[in-house]
């Protein structure tokens, strides 16, 4: 009998939700020590009003080469919570619900062991290669991330001379870093709206935008590639101040990268947004594309992910179970519902949040 693609385990309370290990699709390149973290968030909306729902994104729920998921444990004291999954998205939600007059309070604990991550693009690597289904999924466009019209065309552009997938995959990137800027006034991680991005000229934006830019249009040009959203649970090792949590409460450090499919090589490491943020917020600021820096990060973020940072799902256009609300753009926040509508997760007024982290090993 095959598995159902989504399973659901219910309970007010859950104890402990183990996730089985799977083989891992690719093999990883970089010798480096598996560092455990617990991450722990815990969510109460301020101002329930009739029943209150609350969604959760769980860790990846299947061992990739940069983490491994022991544990998404959850707890719903007064209401009731469960725990459901898509496998092509590797997205597991929580959902809690709470009865009228009841406090709305879901804590989520995720426990990750995570490990330094790069794909040598100098040499063909010999791992277990994706299968087709995954790859057309993946070159699949979304609401937000189209693959025809402007982006097609500027995808065009971007790869102008290139012609095979690596090529094709460093000169999108190249594009990014070279065309757009990081916008500090734009709110959380932003929107991913990529067609209003190009159409409107406007290129700044933060990792949401500029990642999802780097998605659509390397699939225009034919080749598979994902958002990976998370949140940054340490500082960077590497000297970067900017790509790194700078406490223990990382409540606002959530980050999305991508991942680009290349036949030599699988899923190969990419954050183009992360360099226009080393360009921005680097002490001290605003540096220029040729600053050491920023050279040292561009060079690196094409290939490798240094694993200070928990990943979520790669979905978009998030149904979450049970909403009477339009589907998200991607799930990397907490979301909560009441009888008066989806709560704006970014205000701090109705709706309050924190995540924390410990370092286990």
């Amino acid at each position: 009998m095959k598995r159902r693609e989504f399973l659901q385990h219910t309970g007010s309370v859950c104890v402990g939700l183990a996730i089985s290990k799977a083989v891992p699709l690719f093999a990883d390149s970089v010798s480096s020590p598996w560092r455990t973290f617990e991450v722990t968030t815990r969510v109460e909306v301020v101002k329930p009003s009739g029943a209150t729902h609350i969604w959760l994104p769980a860790a990846l729920i299947r061992e990739t080469p940069f983490q491994k998921t022991l544990a998404n444990k959850f707890s719903a004291e007064g209401g009731t919570a469960k725990f459901t999954e898509n496998k092509q998205d590797l997205l597991g939600i929580i959902t809690a619900t709470y009865p009228e007059h009841a406090t709305p309070v879901l804590t989520l604990t995720n426990r990750v062991s995570l490990k330094n991550y790069g794909v040598d693009l100098t040499a063909p690597k010999h791992a277990a290669q994706a299968s087709r289904g995954e790859l057309q999924f993946f070159l699949q466009p979304s609401k937000y991330v189209p693959t025809d019209g402007i982006v097609k065309e500027t995808s065009l552009k971007a790869t102008k001379g290139a012609t095979s997938d690596i090529d094709k995959a460093r000169a999108i990137y190249e594009w990014i870093v070279e065309n757009t800027f990081r916008d500090p006034k734009v709110r959380g991680c932003g929107r991913g709206d990529i067609r209003f991005m190009l159409e409107s000229g406007d290129l700044g934006g933060k990792c949401a935008d500029l990642n999802a830019l780097y998605v659509g249009l390397a699939r225009a040009a034919g080749l598979p590639a994902r958002d990976v959203y998370g949140i940054r649970v340490a500082k960077s090792e590497l000297g970067y101040k900017s790509l790194g949590a700078s406490s223990n409460v990382v409540s606002k450090s959530q980050h999305c990268r991508a991942e680009v499919y290349l036949n030599q090589h699988g899923w190969v490491p990419v954050d183009p947004a992360d360099v226009r943020k080393v360009v921005l917020e680097e002490p001290p600021g605003n540096l220029k594309l040729n600053d050491e820096m920023v050279a040292k990060a561009r060079t690196r973020l094409f290939g490798s992910w240094e694993m200070n940072w928990m990943g979520y799902n790669y979905a978009h256009d998030v149904a979450l179970p049970g909403s009477t609300g339009q589907p998200l753009v991607y799930f990397m926040y907490p979301q909560a519902e009441t009888k008066e509508g989806r709560i704006d997760p970014l205000d701090p007024d109705n709706f309050k949040y924190e995540i924390t982290v410990k370092e286990i090993t």
